[in-house]
């Protein structure tokens, strides 16, 4: 199994930038990882996932080109880097893994969460 805990999260100003981390325990170059977002009465949603040894990535077409994920397996640490972000960026984020890419943006399909963080941007 793998621990999962974030950081990173905060208030920012609309066209602003964060960066948020998932520091994991256990065997993380053995996963998949991932981030997805709740906001307030929504259901969660994917945003990016990232294959093993990052030989692969995946977005929500609402992130694209403003949202980065990357990993560094040395450091059992995956980042998401998000750019002009928008208002309705704001919500709760978690980072998830799994062992397989298989309906990757279908959260029922990722076993292992974080506790989540909060990222709130002002307009």
């Amino acid at each position: 199994q793998v621990q999962l805990v974030e950081s990173g999260g905060g208030l920012v100003q609309a066209g602003g930038s964060l960066r948020l981390s998932c520091a994991a325990s256990g065997p993380f170059s053995d996963y998949v990882m991932g981030w997805f977002r709740q906001a307030p009465g929504k259901e969660r949603e994917f945003v990016a996932a990232i294959w093993w040894s990052g030989i692969g990535t995946n977005y929500a077409d609402s992130v694209k080109g403003r949202f980065t994920i990357s990993r560094e397996d040395a450091k059992n640490t995956m980042y998401l880097q998000m750019d002009n972000l928008k208002f309705e960026d704001t919500a709760v984020y978690y980072c998830a893994a799994r062992s397989a890419v298989v309906d990757i943006q279908r959260d029922s399909e990722w076993p292992f969460w974080g506790q989540g963080t909060q990222v709130t941007v002002s307009s």
